[in-house]
């Protein structure tokens, strides 16, 4: 069985997380380090509904006793820094969604990929059975995708990257470039959309809502048809990402297919500030502040309930 060390449960995915583990007996959270808005109640709570044993107080020697680093806390700036503990230990990390949040994140990761290092993520929707059903179609019968329409809702980055995700387990990389193509409201209800070209001539376009929480679907129009789509459930992701721990094999996408999907959502957010021009992901300059996930946190803190006690 696979040991897992979580670093901080600042959302309900440890929590979800825990109770497939329970049923599917494939890994189990052995160790817990947690120095975030979550408090010891919380902490606690969550060691005894997981059979957790130990809380660290370092991550480094947690990464000593465990075959897997989670890292789980929503401020994405501080996920390289609670990987690199694992990294440096040789064990394979697991960074939640969104991986990073800026370009030189983004250079970082693909810097410790290329050094060797297994980082595994990051967005149930890539790897979700509604979307690897669709591609284990023949293309002869499903016809060749032109293009597709991800949505999903609640903000800009945090849960809109599922919507990228989807887009990216689907096509593939080669994303050129990304363009804001506007906003609306609706009521109380805003919305906004972008779209990405793609080097073999296909073009995706997302879109999200603020503040309402609503399922992901993508419809994806092939040379044949019009699929509907909608992915979901955490299983499929934990099943390729606790494999890929116990063979030592990657079966989770590479880390240049989730570093581009935080560049298509970095150039969409520069689109967003000049009007709606298109942007090229290789022009992101390194100073874009990218989106600030300490500002993410403090009001995903001020606005959370306690869930682990």
């Amino acid at each position: 069985m696979v040991r897992i060390g979580v670093v901080n449960i600042d959302t309900s995915h440890p929590k979800a997380f825990a109770e497939i583990f329970a049923q599917n007996g494939k890994a189990v959270y052995a160790g817990i380090y947690n120095d975030s808005f979550r408090g010891d109640d919380e902490v606690q709570g969550f060691m005894r509904t997981a059979g957790i044993k130990k809380r660290y107080t370092s991550v480094a020697d947690m990464a000593k006793d465990v075959d897997v680093g989670f890292v789980q806390g929503c401020d994405w700036d501080t996920h390289l820094a609670y990987a690199q503990p694992f990294i440096d230990a040789g064990k394979p990390v697991f960074i939640d969604k969104p991986i990073v949040g800026n370009v030189r994140d983004v250079n970082k990761l693909r810097a410790l990929a290329q050094q060797g290092a297994m980082i595994l993520g990051s967005s149930c929707m890539r790897y979700a059975p509604q979307i690897t059903q669709f591609l284990a179609l023949p293309e002869e019968e499903r016809g060749a995708i032109v293009s597709l329409h991800s949505t999903c809702g609640v903000d800009e980055f945090n849960y809109a990257i599922h919507a990228v995700e989807a887009i990216g387990g689907l096509v593939g990389t080669g994303a050129v470039s990304c363009t804001y193509v506007g906003g609306g409201q609706v009521g109380s209800i805003q919305g906004e959309t972008y779209a990405v070209q793609y080097d073999n001539g296909i073009v995706a376009t997302y879109a999200m809502t603020y503040g309402q929480w609503q399922k992901s679907v993508v419809s994806v129009l092939t040379t044949k048809r019009t699929y509907v789509l909608e992915p979901a459930g955490y299983d499929a992701m934990l099943d390729l990402v606790i494999d890929s721990v116990a063979t030592g094999q990657r079966l989770t996408a590479p880390v240049e297919a989730l570093a581009e999907s935080i560049l298509i959502m970095l150039a969409g957010r520069i689109s967003r500030a000049q009007g709606g021009t298109k942007v090229n992901l290789k022009d992101i300059p390194m100073d874009d502040p990218g989106f600030d996930g300490a500002v993410f946190k403090a009001g995903y803190a001020a606005a959370a309930k306690p869930m682990y006690v």
